[in-house]
């Protein structure tokens, strides 16, 4: 993890690898955005037009380097895009700024030490650039030949060390910030590393064994249900789901409480370790990423973690649903009836419909705990990437004004989220002649009958949210800003913040 300090320093006579400025979209071209104006003056008040005649413009996600002139000791500036300059009297968002620290993270892959001088106006801006630059940098690289020691895919070392200029390290606020966001972007993290493990490492099993060992170190308590305790207490979708696997399945209760919290905040996440498709098997192509669809539990176990470690004055109790969804002599069927654990029957009418049958159990066993709210985390539905593409995940509740608390969370930590709506007509799609329910309706807007499905499990009168991740939750494609190629930890921020707020009281 690239370490952080905040310095008073002036940019020319730190000693660094590079120093990072930002640069902004203007009218009339690049401008050298505020912060840099000293490294600006060693190239004679003239680096905006070398940037121009380089080819930068300001742009977001754009990278420039350039030799520093004599008047720097560090060798290496790299201007970094933040997008259209802000209006008058107006400040960059503190999106713009994250983006913008982890692209130079990234790009400075190698490098021991870097200097940000991005526009630090207020301690959220520390806490911006400071998330940007741990969650930019991160790389996985376990099962290279070296291990944890193994270079970066590039060949290139994370960035080891960075110094955040105009930063005050004296002022609680600011320190506050910092450790923050590295608080959160180190369970986001791990939550990344989780999700990038081979699922020949990653079974519920050993899921289990990590959140015991994190809850140790962090004071947690930890419960897990194994097949036995499953099987006594009557969890039937959970079962069900991890019957066709060698490796059991498991229910993971991980909770953090706090002697000053008057709420508490329960959260769901979707744990299957790999997932095959069961007896309707994936087509071929669509298995290769199935190790990310744990990406839900993976981001309730960091959002809890992160809470213990922020202290936050709410309890939060954590639910991982953990199974392996395989075919096999023993797995489940098409046509089968599973017994849930609220006592609900449910016709099993495709076997990859299996995310809500997990999640299902899990919001029972948490409703029963009557908390002030739930919200579940999976990565549940392709019909939500047809819908949102690969970086929005939607949200879905029983309450329009918690949907709508947690697009705002989502929002304010720069999550891309879209609420979206739970339409009655959907459910009838869903009856069974032979249960209670079935685990399939309609085809069109699949997203929202899983939605629909989740939401008979919820206990009576609990606000409820369903995060559908399906798509940020792997990215498939090249980095952009601070996001990686693989896990890539979504929602994990959006929970952190709901815990915040409600422990605060602005929520609920």
């Amino acid at each position: 993890m690239t370490a952080l300090t905040l310095s008073t320093s002036a940019a020319p006579g730190l000693r660094a690898d590079a120093i990072v400025i930002g640069v902004a979209k203007g009218a009339k071209g690049p401008v050298v955005a505020p912060g840099a104006e000293a490294v600006d003056k060693a190239y004679d008040g003239r680096l905006a037009g070398v940037l121009e005649t380089l080819g930068a413009s300001g742009a977001e996600g754009e990278v420039t380097k350039l030799p520093a002139p004599a008047g720097l000791k560090a060798p290496l500036v790299v201007a970094v895009g933040l997008g259209a300059e802000p209006e008058k009297d107006s400040a960059f968002d503190s999106e713009a700024l994250r983006k913008a620290a982890g692209v130079a993270a990234r790009a400075l892959a190698g490098t021991k030490k870097a200097a940000f001088v991005l526009p630090l106006g207020d301690a959220a801006d520390v806490g911006a650039v400071a998330e940007g630059v741990l969650l930019g940098a991160y790389s996985f690289t376990a099962y290279k030949e070296n291990g944890k020691d193994a270079k970066a895919k590039n060949g290139k070392a994370p960035l080891a060390e960075a110094a955040l200029l105009g930063g005050k390290p004296r002022d609680a606020a600011y320190k506050a910030a910092l450790a923050r966001a590295t608080a959160v972007a180190e369970e986001l993290n791990r939550a990344r590393d989780l999700i990038n493990m081979p699922p020949n490492d990653l079974n519920p099993e050993a899921f289990a064994a990590i959140v015991q060992a994190a809850g140790k170190e962090h004071g947690l308590k930890v419960q897990v249900l194994d097949v036995k305790a499953l099987e006594k207490g009557g969890y039937g979708g959970i079962l069900g789901v991890g019957a066709g696997s060698t490796s059991g399945p498991r229910l993971v209760k991980l909770s953090y409480t706090s002697s000053k919290a008057k709420k508490h905040l329960a959260l769901v996440g979707k744990g299957i370790t790999y997932d095959s498709g069961g007896i309707s098997l994936k087509p071929p192509g669509h298995n290769e990423t199935m190790k990310c669809d744990m990406s839900g539990a993976a981001a309730v176990f960091a959002a809890v973690v992160s809470a213990a470690r922020l202290g936050l004055e709410v309890n939060v109790t954590g639910w991982l649903a953990l199974a392996e969804n395989m075919p096999s002599g023993s797995a489940t069927r098409p046509g089968d009836v599973l017994r849930m654990y609220s006592g609900k029957t449910v016709e099993v009418l495709n076997t990859d419909a299996e995310g809500r049958l997990v999640l299902a159990d899990a919001l029972w066993a948490a409703s029963a705990e009557k908390p002030d709210a739930i919200v579940d985390v999976a990565t549940l539905t392709g019909a939500m990437m047809l819908a949102l593409g690969s970086r929005t995940f939607g949200i879905m509740a029983n309450d329009d004004s918690f949907r709508t608390a947690v697009h705002e969370a989502a929002e304010e930590v720069g999550e891309p989220a879209w609420p979206m709506p739970l339409p009655e007509h959907l459910r009838k799609g869903m009856d069974s002649p032979t249960a209670d329910i079935a685990n399939m309706g309609e085809r069109m807007g699949g997203g929202l009958v899983a939605g629909l499905f989740l939401r008979e499990f919820v206990g009576e009168g609990i606000p409820w949210a369903h995060l559908d991740i399906a798509g940020p939750a792997f990215n498939d494609g090249g980095p952009f800003g601070y996001t990686p190629k693989g896990g890539t930890g979504s929602a994990v921020r959006t929970l952190v913040r709901l815990a915040e707020l409600v422990g605060s009281g602005d929520l609920g």
